[in-house]
């Protein structure tokens, strides 16, 4: 799994501590520690915060490598772009109760998704 991760091997994770490094590269350095331990779910909490448009295209890049080598990844965000780009399946959650399920596209299409997250015009 560590592989997977080898295009940030250019930061010298040896000599340095992970909070002198960028926000978005601490957050990089927090997945490859878990794919460290070869799971079987990675379990992703907001993982898009704080980052600026050019390190969500890279965690996006990142999650697509991991997810194509056959590794489920289960992310809670509120970052629909990021769910929509990097999920298969989606399920929504609004206030604990679950309002949609399934495709990605179809979910994201849902009234109450929409309603709910993405608001209308």
């Amino acid at each position: 799994m560590i592989r997977m991760v080898r295009p940030w091997a250019a930061i010298r994770l040896s000599s340095s501590c992970n909070s002198s490094f960028s926000y978005g590269h601490q957050r990089l350095i927090e997945i490859a520690r878990a794919l460290a331990a070869n799971p079987t779910l990675l379990l992703l909490d907001e993982p898009a915060a704080g980052l600026n448009s050019t390190e969500k295209l890279e965690l996006h890049e990142l999650l697509k490598r991991i997810a194509a080598q056959g590794l489920t990844i289960l992310i809670i965000d509120h970052d629909m772009t990021l769910v929509s780009e990097a999920a298969q399946h989606i399920t929504v959650l609004n206030f604990g109760r679950r309002i949609a399920d399934g495709e990605s596209m179809a979910v994201l299409r849902h009234p109450d998704v929409v309603s709910a997250y993405l608001g209308t015009e």
